[in-house]
């Protein structure tokens, strides 16, 4: 797939999914406007090396005007949003009885509203074009619940019942809107769990081996580079009629 002339908007892309996915994205030759915090020189480094142009914006993606800057400037610096990777996205664990309402409201705001306000704002631009690829990162607990992710869960599953809603409004035209569903994916979001029940048991490998064992038979972790073939996939000609999908890239997770 030659994505040359194409620019990608990836949130939440300085590490982990976002960042794996931005690098095939560029490998195929599309510009990348990169978001989130972290690390960004690197990023942007890593990125770089694929020959491409790429920039970074810090939009805080839980306020709609940064998310409102973060698309305007995209447009503006590198021509347009050809391709939107919704993945910001964060986790806090807890029953719901005693879910903190503050971190209810900002992973609602990251993980769901983030990705409605940048599609809205993306979308005439590629309706004007009549191509467009809109990816959401969803997750596995889009499609299943677990327990003490009450947010998390209500997020990835609204995000994948918006994902259908835009395909279904899209349907007769070039843009094609899709999710990605993974499993346990080795991020920084998932090595705080890791670490976590090392803490309990005394040993990170056997903490890792136990983490996959209760969801994911494969015993072995997706990949964001995994993700990001997908993704390139997603924008080619053969996926142009793959519209509404929530695909689960889990191991055999949901095959249980």
């Amino acid at each position: 797939m030659n994505l040359k002339g194409k620019t990608a908007l990836i949130t939440g892309s300085t590490s982990g999914i976002g960042l794996g996915i931005a690098c095939k994205l560029a490998e195929a030759g599309a510009q990348v406007m990169l978001n989130g915090f972290g690390d960004v020189d690197a990023a942007l480094e890593r990125v770089s090396a694929y020959g491409t142009r790429v920039l970074h914006h810090p939009a805080d993606v839980s306020d709609v005007d940064q998310i409102a800057d973060l698309v305007s400037r995209t447009e503006r610096d590198l021509g347009a949003v050809d391709v939107l990777v919704n993945n910001a996205g964060i986790q806090h664990v807890a029953p719901i009885e005693t879910f903190p309402v503050e971190r209810w409201d900002t992973i609602i705001a990251i993980n769901l509203s983030s990705a409605f306000h940048t599609m809205r704002l993306a979308l005439p631009g590629m309706r004007e074009r009549n191509w467009g690829r809109i990816i959401n990162i969803a997750s596995v607990h889009g499609l299943v619940a677990s327990a003490q992710k009450a947010a998390y869960v209500a997020a990835k599953h609204g995000l994948v019942g918006l994902t259908k809603t835009v395909a279904l409004e899209t349907a007769t035209t070039g843009i094609t809107c899709n999710a990605l569903c993974p499993g346990w994916v080795l991020t920084p979001l998932v090595q705080q769990q890791i670490d976590s029940k090392a803490q309990a048991h005394g040993d990170p490998s056997q903490a890792t081996r136990e983490l996959l064992m209760e969801k994911q038979p494969s015993l072995d972790f997706v990949t964001p580079e995994q993700l990001g073939e997908l993704a390139v996939f997603l924008c080619s000609d053969a996926a142009r009629q793959v519209r509404g999908v929530a695909w689960n890239v889990d191991g055999g997770w949901l095959a249980q």
